[in-house]
């Protein structure tokens, strides 16, 4: 049942303004510590960079719009080493807006913002939030897209059919595991019984229209590029054997299970604080005996356990039986509705079981951010370990553009082949022009056409990073005019030495650059 109008307008504000408080919070502590602590952003997140180098309706690997969104921050910003991060957790606090949107319309404004605070602690939330990516960047339009599907069956209005099909092609377009969403809604409909009323099908209908208005673009991309991200996805899911796809599913699952720990460990310390007070204050103590989750009317509770659970199991069983490879980030978008369930274990009384869960929220993400910098900032340099957050990239962009300005001193240096990660590291730290010709494939750089290797190629690449460079940039590395190695620690003196194969490819007399 939805909550009294009288309760609402008494309490929403002050609870509306709690969230919007929290989560500016939550967006700068991740942000402002992972930016002090790390060199260079992740591989997921350098990716989105240098994809960002020009807007497209489609990429080699994926859908566009999280690259979308990352080419409208370079625009604004540049491409400094913060953005994928700062992109990565405003991803996350929408998706927890639009939790706040879901709770909101069966529960109290006290309890919607509980249920933010624990999915807050939610690993894919909160540590995992820093990884600009496509399953990040999929939390806010998966959130969405339930909401709006929650309040299309209820109220059976075509505009709610309509958003959700608008917001269900955003979350296509961010990547196609959203169907495994869609999956889940279309089994509520069947065990709700929705799908005999007419009116159902006329709002799915719709929602089917302006799902495909919107997915539309990248559909026609996909349609003149043979379907390539098809291709990659289905490398993905591969597995060598069907043991060794056991295996992994099992650390699949117990993956899942430490990344929802910080919610598993908060509910904990609010049910010690619960049975402390019955035992300061006895077993009498009013409104102490009901657990939040009986507030929740049987109609909502059938609605979050079939959208919210059918994404999990179902993955895992038809991955069980198709032997399929799982990594555990793909769950990013499957347990956003799982702090509703833990509503069910927590009892007392609702203000001060709030505040304490406040209290117990911010600890713990000071916690985890802290203790997460520290890991990935001073401890992986001290230690030598080979971290992406510690990789000297304006170090090895400031060799390269001296390596560079050495042969082609007149000429700027704007094209660099190599990987996606020791290229990106390069590019944008050299200037807001260089662009990374991804292992001297145009299919990968779509940004790039043949006019623009006119005017001089940086070809590099490491084995000690990426391993074996791939063979189309190995033979455009034998085309190279001048040759050379450079070497530097990884991060300090404990560190692997990284091996800097370059090699120029000088500008040709058709590059206007260099006359």
């Amino acid at each position: 049942m939805r909550p009294s109008t009288s309760l609402t307008r008494q309490t929403s504000p002050h609870y509306a303004k709690a969230l919007i408080l929290y989560l500016l919070f939550f967006v700068l502590l991740w942000t402002v510590l992972t930016s002090i602590s790390h060199k260079a952003p992740d591989l997921d997140g350098m990716e989105e960079l240098v994809w960002a180098s020009s807007f497209e309706l489609g990429y080699i690997k994926h859908p566009p719009f999280p690259s979308w969104i990352m080419y409208g921050l370079t625009q604004l910003l540049g491409r400094p080493v913060w953005l994928s991060f700062f992109a990565g957790m405003l991803a996350s606090a929408a998706g927890l807006v639009f939790l706040w949107l879901l709770a909101r319309e069966f529960l109290s404004p006290r309890l919607s913002f509980l249920v933010v605070l624990l999915a807050s602690v939610n690993i894919y939330f909160s540590l995992r939030g820093t990884i600009f990516n496509h399953n990040t960047a999929q939390l806010w339009s998966i959130m969405a897209s339930i909401w709006f599907f929650y309040r299309a069956c209820r109220d059976q209005r075509l505009s709610d059919w309509a958003w959700l099909g608008v917001v269900a092609g955003f979350a296509l377009m961010t990547k196609y595991s959203a169907v495994i969403q869609f999956a889940a809604f279309f089994l509520y409909l069947l065990a709700s019984g929705l799908w005999r009323h007419g009116r159902t099908w006329q709002g799915m209908l719709v929602a089917t229209i302006t799902l495909g208005i919107t997915f539309s673009p990248h559909l026609y991309w996909l349609h003149s590029n043979d379907y390539a991200p098809f291709l990659y996805m289905d490398k993905s899911l591969a597995a060598p054997t069907r043991w060794q796809a056991y295996s992994a599913l099992l650390s699949f699952t117990l993956d899942q299970l430490a990344r929802l720990s910080p919610m598993i460990i908060a509910v904990g310390a609010l049910y010690y604080c619960y049975r402390r007070d019955l035992r300061q204050k006895g077993h009498h103590v009013s409104d102490n005996n009901v657990n939040y989750g009986a507030q929740i009317h049987s109609r909502e509770k059938q609605f979050l356990l079939w959208v919210g659970l059918s994404p999990f199991l179902s993955t895992v069983l038809i991955a069980a039986l198709l032997g399929s490879h799982l990594d555990a980030s793909w769950a990013t978008t499957f347990f956003v509705l799982y702090s509703f369930y833990f509503l069910f274990a927590i009892k007392g009384a609702e203000p001060l079981q709030t505040k304490r869960l406040l209290v117990i929220v911010l600890i713990i993400q000071i916690l985890m951010a802290t203790g997460y910098a520290l890991a990935r900032g001073p401890l992986a340099w001290e230690t030598g370990r080979k971290s992406r957050s510690t990789f000297p990239g304006p170090e090895i962009a400031s060799q390269m553009q001296a390596v560079w300005r050495q042969h082609v001193p007149a000429t700027p240096l704007r094209i660099v082949a190599s990987d996606t990660w020791l290229g990106g590291n390069i590019a944008i730290n050299t200037s807001p022009d260089a662009q990374v010709y991804i292992d001297a494939q145009l299919a990968q750089s779509p940004w790039l056409r043949d006019a623009d290797l006119q005017c001089g190629i940086l070809v590099v690449f490491s084995r000690q990073t990426r391993g074996e460079p791939a063979a189309s940039l190995l033979q455009l590395y034998e085309q190279t005019h001048w040759k050379g190695l450079e070497q530097l620690h990884w991060s300090s003196a404990n560190s692997p030495i990284l091996d800097l194969n370059w090699g120029i490819i000088p500008p040709s007399p058709s590059c206007e650059a260099a006359r």
